[in-house]
């Protein structure tokens, strides 16, 4: 009989169409562990928010089933009912919502959290927790209040969470714990697809969230600029999180399409098809903590690639699957790269998420040993 066990995660992100590194372990995690169950924790609802956007104020959808997993695998989405003024105060309220939800039925033996600001939660069920490290959120530019919730919550997590795992060796620097890299779903990637109708020709195409913690808004507008004078065009894939201002920006601009979101499924088309695979990031101190999933989909299609000196691409520039550049010279390094679009090029040998996901079970199993110490209280 397969060993029986439930997981509770507690994501940055919702179980949606769009995976990133929680979902796509968490899928493969279910296939290699016969007896797991998981609840997979997304984002709250906020309703006080959503009124003063105009939008109808909802509470968050609760438990759910997805379908797929044989009843193995449901989602809580909890709802915050006080807005951040109140400090302390909300997120205490949402951490015993969370943790009362993971207490139902038989529990969980293990927590695995994303987001340290539910630091909070591993307090209250004090059960062995792994704290996942995908982005120093302490370095990303934040409001003072918000900062300092995100600082206290990694710095507890940090010392008290049974197991650290972190994607990136600057990460393991200051973090410490276990490297368990990102990767990319290989045979997706590498099945050939036929090209998205609306992807435009001549496209050099940025795959990923549209943000201001990563993407160098002047720069990507600049490239837009250039390109339109060239007949071509700077297409934006992925889920739109700007501002307002940087997000009208962008819509202004000539020689830019902003795409939107599109589901896990269907984004290896787009990368195939691509003439060039762009990432026009900013370089500081929070993306030199990354380890961009789309550096492992860009290589995986075998598309020419133009990046800034980030996280990741330059490594890959050493071994000459990647052209970086500063931002000065990033417009014509993507001229360069039109022009070599049609050379053969193999597609590199990048990991597979089946081979991180038997990393991360490896730390989970150790995990749930009955010497691995639970976190409690700080002393």
């Amino acid at each position: 009989m397969a060993d029986t066990w439930n997981l509770g995660v507690v994501s940055l992100e919702p179980w949606d169409r769009i995976w990133r590194r929680n979902q796509h372990l968490v899928d493969r995690l279910l296939a290699l562990s016969p007896g797991l169950t998981v609840t997979f924790v997304t984002p709250p609802a906020d309703p006080l928010h959503a009124a003063t956007k105009g939008r109808t104020p909802r509470p968050g959808a609760r438990s759910q089933v997805v379908a797929g997993y044989e009843e193995r695998l449901t989602t809580f989405q909890p709802t915050k009912w006080l807005p951040g003024s109140f400090g302390a105060a909300g997120d205490r309220g949402l951490d015993r919502s969370i943790s009362r939800h993971l207490r139902r039925g038989r529990g969980v033996d293990a927590l695995w959290i994303n987001d340290p600001r539910r630091a909070g939660v591993a307090r209250l069920l004090e059960v062995p927790t792994l704290y996942d490290v995908t982005d120093d959120w302490t370095e990303a530019r934040r409001a003072p209040r918000e900062r300092a919730r995100l600082v206290d919550g990694d710095a507890w997590l940090t010392h008290h969470a049974a197991a650290v795992v972190v994607c990136s060796p600057a990460l393991q620097m200051s973090k410490g714990g276990t490297l368990i890299r990102n990767a990319v779903d290989v045979a997706a990637y590498r099945a050939p697809q036929p090209r998205p109708h609306d992807l435009p020709q001549r496209t050099a195409l940025y795959c990923g969230t549209l943000h201001e913690d990563r993407l160098d808004i002047d720069l990507v507008i600049a490239v837009g600029e250039h390109l339109a004078a060239h007949d071509a065009v700077l297409a934006l894939l992925g889920p739109v999180a700007l501002t307002e201002t940087n997000g009208r920006r962008l819509l202004r601009a000539p020689g830019i399409t902003v795409l939107g979101a599109r589901g896990f499924e269907d984004v290896p088309a787009y990368l195939q098809h691509a003439d060039v695979l762009v990432v026009p990031h900013l370089v500081d101190d929070f993306t030199a903590t990354l380890d961009p999933i789309k550096l492992y989909e860009y290589l995986a299609v075998g598309r020419p690639i133009v990046s800034t000196p980030c996280a990741g691409f330059v490594d890959a520039a050493v071994e000459g699957l990647v052209t970086v550049v500063a931002p000065a010279q990033f417009a014509e390094a993507v001229d360069a790269a039109f022009a070599a679009r049609h050379e053969p090029r193999e597609p590199a040998d990048v990991a597979d998420w089946a081979d991180r996901a038997s990393q991360m079970l490896e730390v989970l199993d150790e995990l749930r040993r009955p010497s691995t110490a639970t976190p409690g209280a700080a002393p």
